[in-house]
């Protein structure tokens, strides 16, 4: 039997763990309470202006009620505004505010950092030929 270590699909989830876990701890270690998670979501708001909120969740790998969760917990921290639509109650406008948009540009430089970190010592090559493994697992996994 095959063992854990040589499950291609086992390594891409540890790396991706292990990215996630390191470059929250930097966050923190910077004096940052935004999660990895938020990031991910205020970047979904803004490179895709009145996106609703169920396409967030398919952009970001999270489930209904996690984004749910975590848009709550923005709200509360002035991170994005939120707004009934005025026709159908079930949609939300979600907007980032200005202090929203302060935190992205703030941490920019530590996310930065994060991925040179993770990248170092793959080279240009191998990040073409892992780009365009991924994408073709992608693609064979959503076609079929």
């Amino acid at each position: 039997m095959e063992k854990l270590n040589s499950i291609i699909f086992y390594n891409i989830d540890k790396a991706i763990r292990a990215y996630r876990n390191y470059a929250q701890r930097q966050l923190k270690a910077n004096g940052f309470t935004i999660t990895i998670d938020q990031w991910l979501i205020i970047k979904a708001i803004l490179e895709n202006p009145g996106i609703p909120q169920n396409e967030i969740g398919d952009l970001v790998f999270k489930d209904n009620a996690s984004v749910t969760r975590i848009i709550d917990l923005m709200v509360k921290s002035d991170y994005i505004t939120r707004q009934v639509h005025p026709e159908d109650r079930r949609k939300t406008h979600l907007e980032v505010t200005d202090s929203g948009k302060k935190v992205i540009r703030e941490v920019q430089d530590i996310v930065e950092k994060n991925r040179k970190v993770a990248l170092k010592g793959v080279t240009t090559k191998e990040l073409e030929v892992m780009y365009s493994a991924l994408l073709k697992i992608s693609e064979n996994c959503l076609n079929h």
